[in-house]
């Protein structure tokens, strides 16, 4: 079902009526009907009101009739944010209320205010203000406006936060003195938009506010903007446009007449500094860039504390932090750009950066597999798993969040799913410490800028990520007349035999020379614990520990950047602060009465520190065509 139209004429007539200028105090009635002469009289004498030196009973003076309309704390006061010209009207109709005729309104009106009232249709009972000047129509529901039902005197217009797709409604036939056109928080879009700022429509234009739409061509606006020869202020924030980084500097060189821009003054050297960079405009690309920082992570709870010491047999359990980030997706793939991270952005390592030993163990493993029929190797991710599971260390992964969140599922917290048309970023996984440095830098790249705004307007949310990962010893094989084994015992038995014979050599040599060999490790002393060389990880598990929305619209409002720091609260506990503290002193060799003391002092003034990341999100913006040029090149 359709909402009712309402007309403008209709919203003007209930404002009237809810101003109430013909009932007490105002208008006439037993209040002071002495005041006027009686209908007989002549027709001029009926806006005179008669001077009465003694007033009838029940009647009241002018001044004390004004001071309840003009009293605040008076019934008939009027409400707050009442407009000038409602009062004027309130007290005309006290001091002379037979003047409040139709003409009279038609003809005192020079502005109208018609806010937040459901207007949709501008009806030609508008022509009847033959004097007005200025007409605000803002936060309504208009889509279109027949610029033939508005007067023809009107120099100021103004549509705020209405639902106009299109200016091209107001091109048909626009007020020839219209000076100042307001046209922000509406939907105007699409490049056909600058067709409409030209000055076949606009001659005498000073004043242009077209901000928070979503406008995307920058070049196309400013080349009709330029045939304005009046235009001096300018807003254009908010708008898809005004995000690439030469949208400042491409708009002042373009129009050099222009004094205001975005309400921040153009000043002469700000000229200086953009001259020529209209002349480049061709090399500029419709593209936006942000620069996301997160510095230090404090406040994270050692939850390592809480392990057992690891058998034999494990499990081994790490502990590993990061942070995350959603980041709007580029139509133009920015996600597969990056790998679709769900985790860290790290790409697995090439096959030249590891050790020759560990790839000849793969390519006997990929041989023996082959071999036996146990297993095929054809596709790379199972390649990927078998270099992280040969390798003395597990090796970093990227993991694509399309493919492996359905796997993880189960172990992950839903606040880690990045929302709708957004991709989650995060930084590199480091161990625990009390002051994590994240030292991460990404810069997003993005030329599809309607959803750019979007997701600007809707914010990021930034997550605090525990990664705990389990590590079970890898069983060796049992047969020992396997083709693995007997390949391994062989190369074994082989280095063991040139390491022998090295040895003999340097013995000899020695010997010769009158030098002793180093005294050998007597057969009870105790031997460090080592890990085995070969691990087998279980899936991470990961726990948020904090999450946090961050606001981004500013970077819309025309501020450079957003810094902040997400708190989060406190998470740690004095029993594992203490668990920790003991830790760290024993691995630094103190003694039971200093650990003890340490402890004591720290409980007696304990104030832990809240979670909390050093976040910032960076427009990028020129600020001169040096600037931009360099830009260009790198």
């Amino acid at each position: 079902m359709e909402p009712e139209t309402r007309t403008l004429s209709a919203a003007v007539r209930e404002h009237l009526r809810q101003l109430c200028l013909h009932e007490f105090p105002c208008g006439t009635g037993s209040w002071n009907k002495s005041r006027f002469l009686p209908q007989t009289s002549r027709a001029w004498r009926e806006l005179i009101p008669r001077e009465e030196r003694a007033l009838s009973p029940g009647e009241e003076t002018v001044e004390d009739l004004l001071g309840l309309v003009r009293s605040a704390h008076s019934p008939w006061a009027l409400v707050e944010g009442s407009s000038a010209e409602d009062l004027f009207l309130k007290e005309l109709a006290i001091q002379n209320p037979l003047m409040l005729k139709d003409s009279f309104f038609y003809t005192y009106f020079r502005s109208l205010r018609v806010v937040d009232e459901d207007v949709s249709l501008v009806d030609k009972e508008l022509l009847k203000f033959v004097k007005l000047k200025e007409l605000v129509l803002s936060a309504n529901q208009i889509k279109e406006i027949d610029t033939t039902n508005l007067p023809p005197t009107l120099k100021v217009l103004e549509l705020y936060g209405n639902k106009i797709t299109s200016m091209r409604c107001l091109c048909h036939h626009p007020p020839p003195q219209l000076q100042h056109l307001g046209l922000g928080h509406n939907k105007l879009l699409g490049p056909l938009e600058s067709l409409y700022v030209t000055s076949d429509h606009w001659p005498n234009l000073v004043s242009l506010d077209l901000s928070f739409n979503n406008l995307t061509d920058l070049q196309g606006m400013v080349a009709g903007l330029q045939t304005l020869p009046h235009l001096r202020l300018l807003l254009l924030q908010g708008n898809p446009l005004a995000l690439v980084p030469h949208y400042r500097g491409l708009t002042i060189d373009s129009l050099a007449r222009l004094c205001v821009l975005d309400d921040i003054t153009v000043a002469s050297s700000e000229k200086h500094l953009f001259r020529g960079l209209s002349h480049s405009e061709d090399l500029l690309a419709p593209e936006a860039q942000l620069l996301v920082t997160v510095g230090n992570l404090r406040g994270v709870l050692d939850s390592s504390v809480f392990d057992p010491e690891p058998g034999p047999q494990g499990p081994f359990i790490t502990y590993n932090y990061y942070v995350t980030y959603d980041f709007v997706e580029d139509e133009e793939g920015e996600g597969s750009q990056y790998g679709g991270v769900l985790a860290e952005i790290i790409k697995p390592p090439s096959m030249e950066q590891l050790d020759e030993d560990i790839l000849e163990e793969i390519i006997e493993d990929i041989e023996e597999s082959l071999e036996s029929g146990l297993a095929s190797l054809s596709e790379s991710g199972e390649l990927e798993e078998s270099i992280v599971s040969g390798a003395s260390e597990p090796l970093p992964r990227s993991i694509d969040s399309a493919e492996e969140l359905p796997k993880l599922r189960p172990l992950l917290d839903p606040q880690l799913c990045p929302s709708p048309g957004t991709v989650l970023f995060s930084t590199v996984p480091k161990p625990w410490s009390d002051v994590i440095p994240c030292n991460y830098e990404m810069q997003h790249t993005l030329r599809d800028l309607v959803p750019l705004k979007a997701f600007l307007l809707s914010g990021t949310v930034v997550t605090v990520v525990e990664e705990k990962i389990l590590s079970w010893p890898v069983e060796q094989p049992s047969s020992a007349d396997s083709p693995l084994a007997a390949k391994k015992g062989k190369a074994e038995k082989d280095k063991k035999e040139k390491e022998k014979d090295k040895k003999d050599r340097k013995g000899k040599d020695k010997a010769g020379k009158g030098e002793k060999e180093p005294p050998k490790a007597q057969k009870g002393s105790k031997k460090q614990k080592e890990l085995p060389k070969e691990l087998h990880q279980d899936p991470p598990i990961l726990r948020v520990l904090g999450s946090s929305p961050v606001v981004l619209e500013p970077l819309l409002a025309g501020e450079p950047f957003v810094s902040t720091v997400c708190n989060f609260g406190v998470i740690r506990t004095l029993e594992a602060d203490r668990l920790t503290l003991n830790r760290d002193a024993k691995k630094n060799k103190k003694g039971k009465k200093e650990i003890k003391s340490l402890v004591s002092v720290y409980e007696s003034d304990y104030q832990p520190e809240p979670l909390t990341v050093e976040i910032q999100i960076q427009l990028i913006q020129w600020r001169s065509t040096e600037e931009a040029l360099r830009g260009l090149v790198m």
